[in-house]
Formats: structure tokens, C-alpha cells, sequence
């Protein structure tokens, strides 16, 4: 149930009335016409087997107000390339797929290595910058949404959701961050997010002191969320970190280029269920643990950014404060979940705390061993600037990917 509450810095729109998705779907295809609208879909090939992508793309198939889809398939071999164009192939818009692995787009990012401009880590967040690097090169939208190829929950009204704020000429705003409730198979899930972002958050606001920046972070209902839409002119300045802190990342480049007010966050859906992750207490490189120490990390160097000073003591208050605040919410979920009837493991919680109050020390090691550390990939304003033709190189390098193996589709 919706409710209007305006909480934070950041604009909140609700799901106050259930609007029918004829009318939504109705209203974008017209601001279309006028700012094309487009999708950005990061892809793994092991994702064209999972439950979730072919109702998906069933889905998107229904959707005429989308002018373009691009896909980022990461992890694909040559044939997996060919079966990928074909599984997409059913979509009616004008559909392009990145092969981020194959020779074509190495050769690219091979001239932005020469220019020490490439991403240095394989993941979501490399993904992601390359398709914004194409979208903007095709130059074929005016507004883009971005969501995952993992969401088991999927009704196309998710889409027209999160893209509406960004698209209507009428609008001022120019990013727009989409939330849901997390709740599946009568559990709370969003561990990351409810035990470690938002008690982090609080604790670094009784350590650090308030601010304005912890207060806009704090404004967000869902802020790891992978969906979000944004106008085509933001993809030029932001920069993308490479890491899991990919979505804080971005959060922190919209509060550092733009002004609250052009800046919005939507409910997208009353059901989201995705992929789920283990906390992998015993692999800090794996799982919602190597998540917590990316996310951690980011905060800590935007807090720099602004002239936070950090020490070993500072990070050894920060666990404390956070560890106490972490048990405080598990308490505060524990007490939501017993009057909605849901099941819900206190244990499990409270080893995923011990395990993310950790992991904000190691974190705070890292940043004060590291200070150089520069995870964000450069701004697509500055490769330009950089290398004049990348953006013609980048677009021959898929087109030709697509015209070559187009033809070997069965």
C-alpha cells in the first residue's frame, strides 16, 4: 500500500492509485515522439538459461514507446554471441548487443588502455559504462532507463514506472532512482541494504557529524536498487565505479553534478524478486561480503571528498556505532515481520551484521592504505576529449559484430 509521505531530500513518487499500465504505456509512447526513449540491459550469457530473462524480453516485446535497447553481454563465447543475437532477435525495437568479450570490442578497449582510460575490473559496473558509451554515440535517445536481466517479478509496468519521471517534457528531473518492497516467499530480503547501508549511513552521521550528503543518501528508500533512469546529457559526467559500489557510486555522481530538486526516486513495484547472493563470511571476495566492502569503501572516499578526515580510531568508533545500530534494526525488522506474518531468521541476521561490521573496518584499512584508489571509470566527457573518434571506432566495432554474425543465426 502507498502511502504520500515526502521523507528526506529527494523527491518521492508513490504508488498512490494503481494507475492502469494502458495509460502509463498511453502517456510515453506520446513523449516518445517528442524525446525517444531507450533501455540498457547489462547481461551475462548464464543469464539466457536463468528463470527470469525470457519473460523478460516477453515483456519488452509488448512495449511501444521504447525506441532502442541496447544489451551488454558479458561472459560469452563466440557461439554463446550467436545464440544471444538470436534469443534477442524476437524483440521489435531496434536492439543492439554489446559483445563486451569479443575481439572487436577488446580492440577498443585496447586503444582506451593505451590511453590509460580503460576499466580496470570485469563486472556490471565496466557493463554498464560501455552501453552508455554506445547509446550516447548512437545518439538515438533523449531519456534511458536501466534495470537487471535477473528480476524474477517482472511486469513491464516496472519499466514505465521508472522511465515516466525522466521523460515527461514536463518534468524537471534529470535521474530518477526506483525502490520496491523486498519481500518473497513471506521473507525480508535486501540484507545489504537494510543491515548495512542505512545503519552505516546513521552510524557515520553520529561519528562523522550530520551532513548533507548523509542526509541525501539517507533519503533513498532503496538505494542499492539496479534500477534507475536517467536524461541522455547526464551519461557524458558521470562516472561509473567499476566495483560492487556501482550503485552507491552513481547516487554520489548525481549529488555531486546535480541539485536535489532534479533528482527523483519512484515506486516500480509492489513484488521484486531477484537472484539472491550468499553472504560468504569466509570469502571477503565473494558474495554480500565482498558487496559490503566495495559499498563501504565508496561511502568512505565520498565522505573524503568532502573533507571527512578518517584514522584507525575513527573506523574503530564507526564499527562500534554501526554494530550497535545494525542489532537495533534487526530488532525493528524482527517486530515488522511478526505483524505481517512473515518468517524471519534472527540468527542470520545478526551473523550478516557481524560479518558487515568487519568488513566496515577492512574497508577503512583498505582507504587509509590506499588513498590513491580511483575505482570510478572516466567520465565518456573525458575519453572523447581524449581520443576524438572513439565513439565512431566504438559503433563500427558493434556494427560490424552484428552484420558479421547476424547472418550465422539459425
Amino acid at each position: 500500500m502507498g502511502d504520500f509521505y515526502q521523507n528526506g531530500i529527494v523527491t518521492t513518487l508513490h504508488n498512490l492509485t494503481s494507475r492502469p499500465l494502458d495509460e502509463l504505456e498511453s502517456e510515453l509512447l506520446g513523449f516518445s515522439r517528442q524525446r525517444p526513449i531507450g533501455l540498457v540491459l547489462p547481461c551475462l550469457y548464464s543469464e539466457l538459461q536463468g528463470p527470469a530473462l525470457g519473460h523478460i524480453v516477453e515483456e519488452l516485446s509488448r512495449v511501444k514507446y521504447l525506441n532502442k535497447i541496447v544489451i551488454g553481454l558479458d561472459s560469452a563465447s563466440e557461439a554463446q554471441f550467436i545464440e544471444a543475437l538470436s534469443y534477442f532477435a524476437k524483440l521489435p525495437q531496434d536492439t543492439v548487443v554489446l559483445w563486451n568479450d569479443g575481439p572487436r570490442l577488446k580492440k577498443v578497449d585496447q586503444v582506451l588502455f593505451e590511453h590509460g582510460l580503460s576499466p580496470t575490473e570485469m563486472g556490471k559496473g565496466r557493463n554498464v559504462w560501455f552501453c552508455f558509451g554506445y547509446t550516447l554515440a548512437c545518439n538515438a535517445v533523449e531519456s534511458v532507463a536501466l534495470h537487471d536481466c535477473d528480476i524474477l517479478t517482472y511486469d513491464r509496468e516496472l519499466l514505465a514506472r521508472l522511465v515516466y519521471p525522466v521523460a515527461h517534457p514536463n518534468f524537471n528531473y534529470e535521474f530518477c532512482k526506483g525502490y520496491y518492497t523486498r519481500i518473497a516467499n513471506r521473507k525480508m530480503h535486501g540484507r545489504v541494504s537494510r543491515l548495512l547501508v542505512t545503519p552505516l549511513i546513521r552510524a557515520l552521521r553520529q561519528v562523522c557529524g550530520p551532513g548533507h550528503y548523509l542526509d541525501y543518501m539517507d533519503s533513498f528508500r532503496y538505494p542499492l536498487s539496479g534500477e534507475f533512469s536517467l536524461r541522455k546529457d547526464v551519461l557524458r559526467d558521470i562516472r561509473i565505479p567499476s566495483d560492487w559500489g556501482l550503485e552507491i557510486g552513481v547516487l554520489s555522481e548525481m549529488y555531486r553534478n546535480y541539485s536535489t530538486n532534479r533528482l527523483c526516486q519512484v515506486d516500480i513495484a509492489d513484488v521484486y524478486d531477484h537472484k539472491h547472493q550468499d553472504v560468504s563470511a569466509e570469502d571477503a571476495n565473494r558474495g554480500l561480503s565482498k558487496m559490503s566492502l566495495d559499498i563501504a569503501k565508496t561511502l568512505f572516499r565520498k565522505l573524503a571528498t568532502n573533507g571527512e578526515i578518517f584514522s584507525t580510531e575513527k573506523f574503530r568508533t564507526l564499527k562500534a556505532a554501526y554494530y550497535r545500530i545494525a542489532l537495533d534494526f534487526i530488532e525493528t525488522y524482527a517486530n515488522d515481520a511478526e505483524i505481517n506474518g512473515l518468517d524471519f531468521d534472527r540468527h542470520s541476521e545478526e551473523m550478516a551484521v557481524e560479518v558487515f561490521a568487519q568488513n566496515v573496518v577492512d574497508a577503512g584499512a583498505f582507504f587509509l592504505h590506499n588513498p590513491m584508489d580511483t575505482p570510478f571509470v572516466p567520465s565518456w566527457n573525458r575519453v572523447i576529449s581524449a581520443i576524438p573518434g572513439i565513439q565512431d571506432i566504438l559503433m563500427q566495432a558493434v556494427e560490424e559484430d552484428r552484420q558479421h554474425y547476424t547472418s550465422q543465426i539459425s
